[in-house]
C-alpha cells in the first residue's frame, strides 16, 4: 500500500512594507521547494507601517499571481513559529543577507526550536545584486531627485506603480 503524500507547507513571513525584488526572489525560490508557500504579513502593533495590511496583501497578490502554490495571509500578536504550526506548516523560510542577519536568524531559529521542535527553518541567501535591498531602504529613496528611476530597480512593477500613485505630489 502506498503511503499518503504529505503536503510540504512553508511560511515566509515579513512586514513587506513594501514588498521588494528581494522579497519576490525569496518567494520565487521558496515556492519551488515546497508544495505550498504561505507568504504571511506579520503585523506588529508597535511598529508604524507605511502601507496597510490590505495594501500589502494586494501588492503581494499581484506580484505572486504567477505562482499557483503561493497564498497570502496575515497574522498578529503571535510568534511566527506558532503561526506556522496553526496553519500546518512544518517549515519557515528566512533570508540571510548579511552577517548580522545570520546572527539574528540563528538565535531566532533556536528559540523557535524550543517552542515548536518539529518545525524546521530553511535559510536562503539572495544573489549579490539584490542582497542589500530592504523595505526601509526602498522607502528612503522616495522624494529625492530622480527617485522614480532609482526605485524601479528595487521593487516589482505592481509595487512601483502603487508607490508612484501614492507619491504623485513629490
Amino acid at each position: 500500500m502506498q503511503q499518503p503524500t504529505v503536503l510540504r507547507r512553508a511560511v515566509y513571513a515579513g512586514s513587506f512594507d513594501p514588498p521588494t525584488n528581494g522579497h519576490l526572489w525569496m518567494i520565487a525560490q521558496a515556492q519551488q521547494l515546497f508544495d505550498e508557500l504561505i507568504v504571511a504579513i506579520g503585523v506588529n502593533a508597535d511598529k508604524k507601517s507605511t502601507y496597510t495590511v490590505a495594501e500589502r496583501q494586494q501588492m503581494l497578490q499581484e506580484i505572486t499571481a504567477q505562482f499557483a502554490n503561493v497564498r497570502i495571509a496575515a497574522f498578529e500578536n503571535d510568534f511566527l513559529v506558532n503561526y506556522a504550526d496553526s496553519v500546518g506548516a512544518r517549515f519557515i523560510v528566512r533570508g540571510i543577507r548579511t552577517g548580522a542577519d545570520y546572527e539574528y536568524e540563528r538565535a531566532v531559529r533556536y528559540i523557535n526550536a524550543d517552542l515548536q521542535p518539529e518545525i524546521r527553518t530553511v535559510f536562503l541567501m539572495p544573489p549579490r545584486e539584490i542582497a542589500e535591498i530592504s523595505s526601509t531602504m526602498v522607502k528612503g529613496l522616495v522624494g529625492y531627485k530622480g527617485w522614480r528611476q532609482v526605485l524601479s530597480r528595487y521593487v516589482p512593477d505592481a509595487v512601483y506603480q502603487k508607490m508612484l500613485m501614492d507619491n504623485q505630489e513629490r
